[in-house]
């Protein structure tokens, strides 16, 4: 087994923990060189192509498209044409913990998916002679029994074991696999296709009552419904398999443990009235990665919010003189106040901070690294621009056009979005006037922009009618108090309305 090799889940940026298998670029049997695309991966941020670490031939596929696998479970295995197929069987059988999660590619799942994965042996009948079977077992026809020549036959290890139990003529059965493979799935269908039938497999009798745990399951990861439904119906969560998220035992892994142990499902709870019609829409990866970021960030940094107003008229008009005067550069609202934050960032240098709870330390920052919030239809994605107050309004403009394309596309790359020292989340172009946005983690402050307006304001004692906008600077009092917040709102609300001071 020496000379086989491993395909594996690859790991982009330091959170990714999972990956969808979105398309095969080659098939079982193509030979491939290093750095040869290989197969589109999905993340919860992104859509990148794994490009192969060597060279070598595909031999077998473990994972089919649309899998989802943790970082480092095989997806292939990869050997020269001497490697014999019992030789790979017995290597993928080795990885039981791939297996499990990756099951081998059937043909009806993907036009390059491997050959039909053999099914469960039938129950068996004697094939000796013309002997009619019992009702309920297996029945061969007699234009397809004989004995097989192993040798002079492709067929599956499984498919001959079962050929030479039922005595089936392998020559006699069409295959459907690469170079006309035969399957256990080949052999049964030619069975059927003659006349006769397959017995359907019968699972193994149990002999008694399986036994209960009694271990304390205090500290087994399971979700607070399947913890609550296992204390209703008395299942110890170490009876249980793990097939939720991040390895927790869900509300199905609970009722599946009553069947086994109790024999019976659990009695469905009295309802009053039936259930209203909805439809059950599966998390993509992105959105439980930010399900499982802004949970955490939510229940773990104290948040606290500073609001303020700004007075968008000498802005406005700076925007507009730029635009008219710098053909093919279109500055945006929101590119301003971009700026305005980076500079008020390093104004006021403690709100540009991370905290790394892991050594409980504050990490200060020289430069202002901005994320900009982008929505897409499967979630957020927070694309960075870089030292943005050190770059000029046309260059904060292309990148996040840049960016925001790119992200729309799902092509970003992991150092293109992860990291930050301060984010800001703009939903005015929505006619959302104020809102409260929660921290993006490492990350000390998010900003939250309205929409600008035009409100009555008092000028000089006189009521006039300006462009306003509402800003929430939602900050972790773990480490930023009140009046730097508000430091740093008075530096931003500065250079908004008198912004001739982003260019000092």
């Amino acid at each position: 087994m020496s000379d086989i090799k491993t395909l594996e889940m690859p790991k982009w940026g330091l959170s990714m923990e999972e990956g969808s298998l979105a398309q095969w670029y080659i098939r079982e049997g193509d030979s491939f060189t290093k750095g040869q695309e290989i197969c589109e991966i999905e993340t919860s941020k992104i859509v990148n192509v794994l490009e192969a670490p060597f060279g070598g031939t595909l031999r077998r596929v473990l994972a089919r498209e649309g899998d989802t696998l943790q970082v480092g479970a095989v997806l292939a295995l990869v050997a020269e044409a001497a490697v014999g197929d019992a030789e790979l069987d017995a290597f993928a059988a080795s990885l039981t913990t791939t297996a499990a999660a990756a099951p081998v590619v059937s043909p009806s799942a993907s036009p390059q998916a491997a050959p039909a994965a053999d099914k469960p042996l039938p129950a068996a009948t004697a094939p000796s002679g013309n002997a009619a079977p019992a009702t309920g077992q297996t029945e061969v026809p007699g234009g397809l029994q004989g004995s097989t020549d192993a040798a002079q036959v492709n067929a599956t290890s499984r498919a001959l074991r079962l050929a030479a139990k039922l005595g089936i003529d392998l020559s006699k059965v069409r295959g459907s696999g690469r170079e006309a493979r035969i399957s256990v799935a080949d052999l049964e269908n030619a069975v059927v296709a003659a006349g006769g039938r397959i017995a359907p497999a019968t699972p193994p009798a149990r002999s008694g009552k399986v036994p209960r745990s009694h271990a304390d399951d205090s500290q087994v990861a399971a979700t607070p419904l399947a913890r609550r439904l296992a204390g209703k119906l008395g299942i110890n969560l170490h009876d249980c398999r793990r097939s939720g998220s991040r390895g927790r035992v869900s509300r199905e892994d609970v009722q599946a443990a009553a069947l086994l142990l109790d024999g019976q499902p659990p009695a469905a709870p009295v309802q009053e009235a039936p259930p209203a019609a909805f439809e059950a829409l599966p998390m993509s990866g992105m959105r439980r990665a930010i399900a499982s970021r802004l949970q955490a960030s939510k229940q773990q940094a104290p948040h606290f919010r500073l609001t303020a107003d700004l007075d968008l008229e000498r802005l406005l008009a700076l925007r507009k003189e730029i635009n008219l005067g710098a053909p093919g550069v279109k500055v945006s609202v929101n590119d301003l106040l971009v700026k305005a934050c980076a500079q008020a960032l390093v104004a006021v240098p403690d709100v540009n901070v991370q905290f790394d709870e892991a050594s409980q330390s504050i990490r200060r920052f020289a430069d202002a690294d901005i994320s900009v919030a982008v929505a897409l239809p499967a979630g957020l994605i927070t694309p960075i621009v870089r030292a943005a107050n050190r770059k000029s309004l046309s260059e904060i403009s292309h990148d996040i056009h840049s960016m925001v394309t790119r992200a729309k596309a799902g092509t970003l790359k992991p150092e293109e979005f992860q990291g930050g020292t301060f984010s800001v989340s703009n939903l005015g172009m929505l006619g959302v006037r104020q809102f409260d946005a929660i921290i993006n983690p490492p990350q000390g402050a998010i900003l939250a922009i309205g929409a600008g307006e035009v409100r009555a304001v008092a000028r000089d004692g006189q009521i006039v009618a300006r462009h306003q906008l509402t800003v929430s600077l939602s900050c972790d009092h773990r480490v930023i108090d009140g009046a730097l917040g508000a430091a740093f709102l008075q530096q931003l609300k500065l250079r908004v309305e008198t912004p001739s001071l982003i260019f000092v």
